[in-house]
């Protein structure tokens, strides 16, 4: 019998209790959990498992009993303090934050794409932004067979990657349509905004996370970076263009993949069709394709609209939608945790 005990930062967050959820679903061979959050959410009760846990506040000797695993969603800040903590008390941190992502003694892992790299962890393992993983689980096979030179990703990402506040904003929006009938809403006094700059709300906003010197945003040059160092190909040519759009949940992306070697388009599908964590929509005759209500509550990556760009030799064009909370940050973590078990079972 096993006694992996396993802690979940961030429990009372909206990644937190998806994570929690599929923890629920997956009934990993786990003895003990114990949930943490902040001093402000300490004492939350919530029903795991059939139990009703009371969230505990996470504080410098929380890692001091002893844990196996622990699934960090809390923000860089607190992973940046407590993770070296907990790895220090022989727990495994699977960390939803930026903190670590290109840390070069940090593996990044997407289960689908390089598993392999998960055993040379130092006690923290870093989960990519969500708006990558759903791309390399699309990219991965790809680049097996073909070869990739180049990609050009454009995003369509919902407002559950900007938290509560995201949410928030375009509810507010579509409750001040709804009690005045203005579809000119730009004017950002007319009602509160806690997250974006302008009303998310019959506006689409290129702008994520903050800008840069070099004119792109801080979640483009994530998708870029992330992308090379998950692949293993520091040198990759790739751009993007990261754009909030005004839905809720569920992240959708057009990406644009040249490869060193021309390819059979027929062929190219049945790879993808096969691949792990995919599921192909691609049926335009009966006008079928992904879209973000299909990827909801799903933790494969929905691939569709897959065609030859005639621009240039070798090149591809393809539209993928994934839940950006499921597995773009919770189902990621899980299925690495479940990687982790595997190796020490």
């Amino acid at each position: 019998m096993n006694n992996f005990k396993l802690a979940v930062v961030g429990a009372t967050g909206v990644v937190g209790r998806t994570a929690l959820k599929v923890l629920e679903e997956k009934n990993l061979p786990i003895s003990e959990y114990t949930l943490f959050a902040s001093k402000k959410s300490a004492g939350t009760k919530i029903n795991f498992l059939g139990k009703e846990f009371i969230v505990k506040e996470l504080n410098e000797h929380s890692f001091d009993e002893g844990f196996d695993f622990a699934i960090f969603s809390a923000g860089a800040t607190t992973s940046k303090k407590y993770s070296p903590i907990a790895a220090s008390h022989g727990c495994i941190v699977v960390d939803n934050s930026s903190a670590f992502r290109m840390d070069k003694d940090v593996p990044l892992i997407v289960p689908e794409v390089n598993p392999e790299e998960i055993k040379n962890n130092h006690g923290i393992i870093a989960n990519p932004n969500c708006s990558t993983i759903q791309a390399v689980v699309a990219l991965k096979p790809l680049d097996e067979k073909y070869k990739i030179k180049r990609i050009v990703y454009s995003t369509y990402q919902a407002v559950s990657g900007a938290g509560r506040d995201g949410i928030y904003d375009l509810e507010n929006g579509i409750k001040n349509f709804k009690e005045t009938s203005n579809i000119n809403i730009a004017d950002t006094n007319s009602y509160e905004l806690k997250k974006f700059p302008y009303p998310i709300f019959n506006n689409c906003l290129p702008h994520i996370d903050v800008f840069l010197d070099n004119g792109y945003t801080k979640e483009e040059m994530k998708m870029i970076n992330e992308t090379r160092k998950i692949l293993g190909k520091p040198k990759l040519a790739i751009t993007a263009t990261t754009v909030r759009v005004p839905v809720f949940n569920s992240h959708s992306e057009s990406i644009n993949v040249e490869f060193e070697n021309d390819f059979e388009l027929n062929e190219l599908k049945n790879i993808l069709a096969n691949a792990q964590g995919i599921t192909i929509i691609d049926d335009i005759k009966s006008e079928k394709y992904p879209i973000d209500t299909n990827a909801t509550g799903q933790d494969n990556v929905l691939v569709g609209r897959i065609r030859r760009d005639f621009s240039i030799p070798n090149c591809l064009n393809f539209w993928c939608v994934a839940d950006n909370i499921r597995k773009g940050a919770a189902s990621n973590a899980v299925q690495i945790v479940e990687k982790l078990i595997e190796l020490k079972s």
